[in-house]
């Protein structure tokens, strides 16, 4: 207990800038930030891993975190054949993105894409060059709106847990997953991490989640983040929440634990306040999808913004009730 003690001290500091940042405060100065990306930003649990722990760590922080995620949604704007057994193409962030930037106008965003760009087929040179076309455009609108990006490099694709429905290379169409579809995700993550020598701020998860699949298939070979070799489980979540908080200034010892419950379970009270911020976190991400308008069917209507936002002060109040309570 004593090293989250320790962090409860050095993590205000790193966050709002004071002694102890590397070269600067990834957070300071931003009011709000937008999460952007597909199914697995959407379901949340990573944007709701860093909220809470932030929270926990440092109560007088008053950023706000929007969890914009769409599922299905790309940065490329393609769509493979059949997608969603032909009821509807992949959604593109860019029909979006003006909307997105104009009404929730985040001072940092934080997009992860990647899962869905390579539409599940072998490397293609055009699927890619969509692909970094797709994140230029974004940066360029974010940048002309004023604010910063952050890419998360794309999480895993796993074969294993879905080996009978993958397919072999060298086929003319793909409406079921190319078995080595994470050796596309690797290169597409590397060109992002490529880019940070022009000045791009990047996380890599792909690489850590990588790592630690591997680590774990050695010990058990069954062992999966993913189930449909997709939508990663809490500890995957767990891991793309760590690389950027350790990307914002949380010291490694402090995040060593490959299970997001241990650390949040270990601080007073942090179960309780995890479960508030998840609460938070699904008002306002359905209000806000609502408000900004997509083309992605089947997402859940949203409260009206202002009435979602009246809950969301409720519940942070109920949060500021809990810090203020801890020994």
């Amino acid at each position: 207990m004593h090293r989250f003690l320790c962090l409860g001290v050095v993590l205000p500091l790193l966050i709002l800038g004071g002694a102890g940042a590397e070269d600067h405060a990834p957070l300071e100065g931003v009011r709000r930030v937008v999460f952007l990306g597909d199914s697995i930003t959407h379901s949340g649990q990573y944007v709701e891993f860093i909220e809470a722990y932030l929270r926990l760590k440092s109560p007088s922080m008053r950023t706000e975190f929007l969890n914009l995620g769409l599922p299905s949604e790309t940065v490329s704007g393609l769509s493979e054949p059949g997608h969603a057994g032909g009821q509807f193409p992949r959604p593109g962030l860019l029909e979006r993105l003006d909307r997105v930037l104009a009404k929730a106008k985040p001072d940092l965003i934080v997009a992860c894409y990647g899962m869905n760009d390579g539409i599940y087929h072998p490397f293609g040179e055009e699927r890619f060059r969509k692909y970094r076309e797709g994140m230029e455009t974004l940066r360029e609108k974010a940048k002309a709106a004023g604010a910063r990006v952050l890419h998360v490099t794309p999480p895993v694709f796993d074969p294993v847990p879905i080996k009978s429905k993958t397919l072999p290379a060298g086929l003319s169409e793909y409406r079921q997953p190319y078995e080595g579809y994470d050796e596309v995700l690797t290169r597409y993550s590397d060109w992002l991490l490529s880019r940070k020598a022009d000045g791009w701020d990047v996380v890599d998860a792909h690489g850590p989640m990588r790592r630690f699949l591997d680590q774990q298939r050695l010990h058990d070979p069954a062992y999966k983040l993913a189930g449909d070799g997709v939508h990663i489980n809490a500890t995957g979540h767990w891991i793309i929440a760590r690389q950027i908080l350790r990307h914002w200034g949380v010291p490694d010892f402090d995040l060593a634990d490959d299970s997001a419950e241990r650390p949040l379970a270990g601080l007073p009270h942090g179960s309780e306040a995890l479960k508030l911020v998840q609460r938070k976190q699904g008002l306002l991400k359905d209000a806000w999808l609502t408000e900004t308008g997509h083309k992605r069917p089947g997402i859940k209507k949203g409260l009206p913004l202002a009435e979602a936002e009246a809950k969301v002060a409720e519940v942070d109040t109920e949060i500021g009730k809990l810090l203020a309570a801890r020994p």
